[in-house]
């Protein structure tokens, strides 16, 4: 099983956002949110959060996800 790493901790310091503001913006809960910034590879995630962060963020699932692990 591979590893990600989601770049919400990125994207939202581009933006200017907090968290909450992603989380508010988007509809992903904010554990959620605060989650996939801080975690360093996850094995699993919600495809439907990473939808709605890519759309939040105006960029291309490929672009949230960084694939560590194969």
């Amino acid at each position: 099983m591979g590893l990600v790493r989601i770049k919400v901790r990125e994207l939202a310091a581009e933006k200017g956002w907090t968290f909450k503001e992603v989380s508010e913006r988007s509809g992903v809960v904010y554990n959620t949110v605060k989650h996939y910034a801080r975690t360093p590879g996850l094995t699993t995630v919600d495809f439907t959060c990473l939808r709605k962060l890519a759309r939040t963020f105006d960029v291309m699932i490929e672009d949230l996800v960084e694939i560590l692990e194969e």
